[in-house]
């Protein structure tokens, strides 16, 4: 995997951001940070102390916070 998406359940942006990816193609690991624990302090560390989904952290390390769809394949064209 390219990256790691970090969201929750009831999360609408999470819901259309993977909606998008699916149509494009582009597979990704998902974590629900309310589930796995540990996963929403990655989240808030990222995020300058706010639990803000979707987060996605790319395979060199670095990350994007409620992105576009064409956003994360422009990314994903640089890993």
């Amino acid at each position: 995997m390219s990256f790691v998406m970090y969201s929750t359940s009831w999360c609408g942006y999470c819901k259309r951001l993977k909606s998008q990816l699916a149509d494009l193609g582009v597979t990704f690991e998902e974590i629900n940070i309310e589930e796995v624990p540990g996963t929403a302090e990655i989240v808030e560390k990222v995020n300058g102390g706010n639990r803000t989904v979707p987060t996605l952290v790319f395979s060199d390390g670095t990350a994007m916070t409620n992105p576009s769809a064409n956003a994360v394949v422009e990314k994903l064209a640089t890993l």
